[in-house]
C-alpha cells in the first residue's frame, strides 16, 4: 500500500496512491484525523487498508505532492555519516553511536516541487537517503521488535549547505535552509518490504547517476537506529528517521558536484519509486 500527502484544489489532503488514482481517505475521515500522521496515530494500518479497495476519487495528476508527512509535530530524527563508502570519502572515522541531528518541517518539500538553491551559498549537495516511518508509539524497543513499529519506508533528499554544515561541529544550519530537502513520493508500507536491506538507493543528477548503493552496507540498520533512538526520546506514529546516505555525494567528488538553478535531482529506492524534484533559486 502506497500511503501519500498532497494538496488539491488549495487543501491539504491524504490518501491511499493506487495505480494512477487517489483513494481520498481524508475526506473519508474527515473530522477524525486531518493528516498521516494523525491517522497513523488514531487509526493504525489496519484501517487504512480496508479503504485501500475503495473506489479512487480523482487522479494521482490532479494532486501536488507534499512531504509524506507533512506535520510540524512529527520528529525528523537524520543519521549522519551512516554508509562506510561516504564516511571514508568525508573523510570521517566510523563512529561508535549513531551520529543524529533533526531537520525541522519546512526545510522539506514534497516530490515534483522546487528545491531551493540558497543564495548564500554555491555549496548545495544531494544527498539520497531512506526514511522510515514510525507507525506505532515506541520507547526502549529493542532491535529484535524494532521493525514492528514501522508504518512503512520512503525515499529522502537531505539537501545539504555545505559551509554551513561546517560552520561548527553541529550540522543543524547546513541541514535546515527552507524548502532545501524532500521527502516522497509517498509511503510504501511494510506489508511490501519485510527487511530494508534488501533494498537499492540510486541518485541521479540531470539523469547521471551519483549515487548507487544497497541499503543492506548501512553501519547501523534500521532494527539498531529505531533501538537506539527511542531509548532517549518517545517515538510517536508518524515520526520519521531518515537513515543515512552512501558515498557519491558533491562534497566528495574532485571536483565537487553541487546542485543549481536548473537541475533535476532524483532519488529512486526499488520497491518504493522515485522521488523528483526540479532545483530553483531561492
Amino acid at each position: 500500500m502506497r500511503l501519500a500527502s498532497f494538496e488539491r484544489k488549495g487543501r491539504p489532503g491524504f490518501g491511499i496512491i493506487v495505480g494512477d488514482g487517489v483513494v481520498d481517505v481524508a475526506a473519508r475521515f474527515a473530522g477524525k484525523a486531518n493528516s498521516l500522521r494523525e491517522a497513523l496515530a488514531s487509526f493504525g494500518l489496519r484501517e487504512l487498508e480496508r479503504l485501500a479497495g475503495s473506489a479512487r476519487d480523482f487522479g494521482v495528476d490532479e494532486v501536488a505532492f507534499a512531504p509524506v508527512i507533512a506535520d510540524a509535530a512529527a520528529k525528523l530524527l537524520c543519521v549522519g555519516i551512516n554508509y562506510m563508502p561516504h564516511i571514508k570519502e568525508m573523510g570521517r572515522e566510523r563512529p561508535e553511536r549513531p551520529v543524529i541531528f533533526v531537520r525541522f518541517g519546512d526545510s522539506i518539500v514534497g516530490h515534483g516541487q522546487p528545491m531551493l538553491a540558497p543564495r548564500e551559498s554555491e555549496q548545495f549537495d544531494f544527498e539520497g537517503e531512506l526514511a522510515v516511518v514510525i507507525g506505532k508509539r515506541a520507547r526502549r524497543v529493542s532491535r529484535e521488535r524494532a521493525l514492528d513499529y514501522v508504518a512503512g519506508y520512503s525515499c529522502f533528499n537531505d539537501g545539504s549547505v555545505r559551509d554551513y554544515q561546517r560552520h561548527s561541529g553541529q550540522f543543524t544550519p547546513g541541514k535546515n535552509f527552507h524548502a532545501s530537502g524532500s521527502f516522497g513520493p509517498w509511503l510504501v508500507t511494510t506489508d511490501e518490504i519485510s527487511d530494508p536491506r534488501n533494498l537499492t538507493l540510486t541518485t541521479r543528477l540531470n539523469g547521471a547517476v551519483m549515487q548507487h548503493e544497497s541499503v543492506g552496507e548501512l553501519c547501523f540498520d534500521v532494527p539498531q537506529l529505531i533501538e537506539y533512538c527511542s531509548l532517549w526520546t518517545q517515538l510517536e506514529p508518524g515520526d520519521v528517521i531518515v537513515t543515512g546516505t552512501p558515498g557519491g555525494v558533491g562534497a566528495g567528488r574532485k571536483p565537487p558536484v553541487w546542485m543549481k538553478a536548473g537541475d533535476t535531482i532524483e532519488v529512486e529506492i526499488s520497491g518504493i519509486g522515485t522521488l523528483r524534484n526540479p532545483v530553483t533559486g531561492d
